[in-house]
């Protein structure tokens, strides 16, 4: 039998490769999550700069360019809205003119809007995108690297609607989705890594587990190979020694009677024996054949089949005393047990007990059906009954494995001049 080492090593390496995948993803999705809560964070920023900072300041001095105006406004975002990641603001018309930039180049120049930007100077609400700098009026953006650029549609004093536009490095944005990552990590790999740890004794068990149920498995399919081989060197015997040798007699004797000319009495005689000789051939044949295809249990039910075994030890000369009262109703299952115990304890008291009387009884007690086979022969030292295969006790060693298999037990109590008490206990389905 193979070691459970190999199973037990080939699954950790396995829940340490997943262990590493699952590490990757939530990586990537708390990254993702982090980067999308600071893009967010960004918007609410620009949302509340335009709503308290700008809008108040966008009078009629400012939207026409006038230089007073244009400075203190100027004076305002320096003070109030150029700072941290926050780089650049502008302030656009429906025209695609710049009214306002901290960068002076800006001033006064006119560029297209996108779509999306006229949009949200339209409904004046809140749009973000990742800036494109190759576009003509981010020129002055690449020292910064690349940018979060958030717009806000506004509205000027004169009732004109505007478009605010801020940007903020995006470095600040991704540092923001690793400070969430570096949060949440130590507490989701640690969980993953003490789920591993859990996991690696009760895959270990469950190995030895399957490992047992195997070796079981083995030894069940052994005993029965080895009682299927016993039982076949049993049936020939029984027949080689029985039947054929009783109808070998009665031909025997037949052939004598035909060729010797006996007399009426003779005859008469010869045929009366054979006669005899011919039933008890047919009773052992029969007891053979109950043997060989025990009766059905579902149909005919345990207690007929006690009978049955009973009828054929009594041939023998042996008294039964049988009671099956708590054998009416049991599940096939159940009742093939005690069939089969009933079966080979009564094999064993005709073949060596020399008993002159057995008592067969099948009693129910507590969700439990117990057989119980008594006889009043010569037993014998059941100290060794486990090791032995011979003398009829090897079905008694297969017979324990199965009950055992199925919850039951099976005890064998016997001493020298003591007789033999073979006792069956088996769960009720």
């Amino acid at each position: 039998m193979a070691s459970t080492a190999g199973p037990v090593a080939r699954f950790t390496a396995v829940g340490a490769v997943v262990l590493l995948a699952l590490a990757a993803l939530i990586a990537m999705a708390a990254r993702e999550a982090g980067t999308e809560q600071a893009a967010e964070a960004a918007s609410q920023v620009t949302w509340v700069t335009a709503r308290g900072v700008v809008e108040p300041r966008l009078d009629a001095g400012v939207i026409s360019g006038d230089p007073a105006a244009l400075a203190a406004f100027h004076q305002a975002m320096r003070a109030y809205v150029l700072q941290g990641s926050l780089v650049r603001v502008k302030l656009w018309d429906a025209g695609g003119r710049v009214i306002y930039s901290d960068e002076p180049r800006l001033m006064r120049a006119r560029y297209g809007l996108e779509a999306g930007e006229l949009e949200a100077l339209r409904q004046q609400r809140t749009a973000s995108a990742v800036s494109d700098l190759s576009r003509p009026e981010n020129q002055y953006e690449s020292a910064y690297g690349k940018l979060l650029e958030v717009y806000v549609g506004v509205r000027a004093a004169t009732g004109e609607p505007l478009l605010f536009e801020a940007y903020f490095r995006y470095d600040a944005v991704t540092e923001a989705g690793l400070a969430v990552w570096r949060k949440f990590a130590p507490i989701a790999l640690g969980a993953l890594f003490v789920l591993q740890l859990v996991q690696i004794p009760l895959a270990a068990s469950l190995a030895r587990r399957v490992q047992r149920q195997q070796r079981e498995r083995e030894s069940l399919l052994r005993h029965a190979v080895d009682a299927s081989d016993a039982e076949r060197r049993r049936i020939a015997g029984e027949l080689h020694d029985g039947v054929v040798q009783q109808l070998t007699g009665i031909t025997y004797a037949l052939d004598a009677a035909r060729l010797g000319r006996p007399d009426e009495a003779r005859r008469a005689e010869v045929i009366s024996q054979a006669a005899t000789d011919l039933r008890s051939s047919i009773g052992s044949l029969r007891s053979l054949l109950v043997d060989i295809y025990p009766p059905n249990l579902v149909e005919e039910g345990l207690a007929s089949a006690l009978a049955e075994l009973a009828s054929g030890l009594e041939r023998t000369g042996i008294r039964v005393d049988l009671d099956t009262a708590g054998a009416h109703a049991l599940p096939p299952v159940t009742a093939g047990l005690l069939y089969r115990t009933a079966q080979e304890a009564v094999r064993n008291v005709a073949e060596h007990s020399l008993a002159r009387r057995v008592e067969i009884t099948v009693a129910e007690l507590d969700g439990r059906a117990r057989l119980t086979v008594d006889d009043d022969g010569r037993g014998f030292d059941s100290t060794h009954v486990g090791g032995r295969t011979e003398g009829g006790h090897f079905g008694l060693r297969a017979l324990s494995d199965l009950i055992h298999e199925a919850n039951g037990r099976l005890v064998v109590r016997s001493a020298p001049g003591a007789g033999t008490r073979v006792e069956a206990e088996v769960p009720i389905g």
